[in-house]
Order: C-alpha cells, then structure tokens, then sequence
C-alpha cells in the first residue's frame, strides 16, 4: 500500500504500540489484525523497535509502519526494517526531504497553521495531530482544519476509547492513534477484544 490516505482510511484506530521485546511482536500484530485493527504503528523508542518491525511484518493482513521517527538515521533504519509508513511527531525539511523523496507513505505530525503550511508547501495533506489533547483537542482541530479545508488528519495523544467517537466524528479526521487497545499486562485475547472494539467506532 503505497498512499497514506489509503492507510488512514484502513481502521479507524491505529494501534501506537512501544515494544520492549520482540518476542512478544509478532503475537501482538497477530491479535491485533484478528481484532481488525491491521494498521500498526511501532514507535522507536525502545531497542527492540526495529526487530518487531520485521518480526509483524510477516503477519498476513498487517501494514507495519515506524513512529517516533525524529531523524533521518531513524527514517534509513525504518526504512532498511521494511517499514511500510513513517509517522513523526513533528516537521522538519530535513526528515520530510529522504521520507518523500523514497515514495514511502509519510504522516508527519503537526500542531500549528505554520506547521500544516510547512507540510503545504512539501507537497502534504495528511497530517498527525499531535500532541492532540494537550493542543487544544478537538476544538483546535476544528479551528486548524477551516482554512486547510484540504488537509486530512490522525489525532494522537491523549486520545481514549471514550473520547474516539468524537475525534472520529468530524469529518477531515479519518482515523486516530492510540495506546488504549495494548493496556500493560494484557493478554492477546483481552488486546484482540480491545482491537475489535475499537475497529467498530468509526461513525
């Protein structure tokens, strides 16, 4: 899959999910899809990131992509993991440049009007909100997507299965991240009925 509308428009909720072992990856990827949430997001904030990349990769269903990703030499080790999208928490030319010039779908995150202007101008539509309840949550949003009628959006950050609908509820939105579904200590079939929740909120 190579349009990050296209990935957006796949689950209404995808999975933000911070793996310390990779040996836990690939049965989570697999209760996950099960549950109908087939977009997973594995941020590279811990060691065994990359590995688990590649490990739910060979889950039959799932589009693995890579978050948190600040760099370039993030995006380079994302990219050789076989990360099918790249999610930032914020803009930069200097990240956007290698993302874009690859081809690989990419959702850089955004708070401000200058930062979708910055998006604008490299050729962006699709954008993660974020940090999106302490930016101001959905009243924000709102306020932002009037000018960039354009412009598409993830919110992520803070984001809950009780407060989903609402963000899912306003139209640029079409899907939101979030952590809730992969609770610390829960089992894969308490996860794979989170997921199938969560895959049932979208309007």
């Amino acid at each position: 899959m190579t349009d990050i509308a296209a990935i957006m428009a796949t689950s209404p909720v995808i999975p933000v999910l911070v793996i310390d072992d990779a040996a836990t990856a690939r049965p989570l990827a697999e209760a996950l899809v099960a549950g109908g949430l087939r977009v997973l997001e594995v941020t590279l904030r811990t060691p065994a990131a990359l590995d688990a990349i590649r490990a739910m990769k060979g889950v039959p269903g799932a589009i693995v992509g890579a978050g948190t990703v600040v760099t370039a030499g993030h995006f380079a080790a994302a990219h050789d993991a076989g990360a099918e999208f790249i999610v930032s928490p914020g803009l930069t030319e200097r990240l956007a440049a290698p993302v874009i010039d690859s081809g690989i779908p990419f959702l850089p995150g955004v708070a401000t009007a200058g930062d979708i202007m910055r998006g604008l101008d490299l050729g962006l539509t699709h954008f993660k909100f974020f940090p999106a309840e302490t930016s101001g949550g959905l009243k924000a949003l709102k306020a932002l997507a009037a000018p960039f009628y354009q412009c598409r959006f993830c919110p992520t950050g803070g984001i809950s299965a009780a407060t989903a609908p609402d963000w899912l509820g306003f139209d640029p939105v079409l899907c939101v991240g979030g952590s809730w579904v992969t609770p610390k200590g829960a089992t894969m079939a308490e996860v794979e009925a989170l997921a199938r929740a969560a895959s049932a909120l979208r309007p």
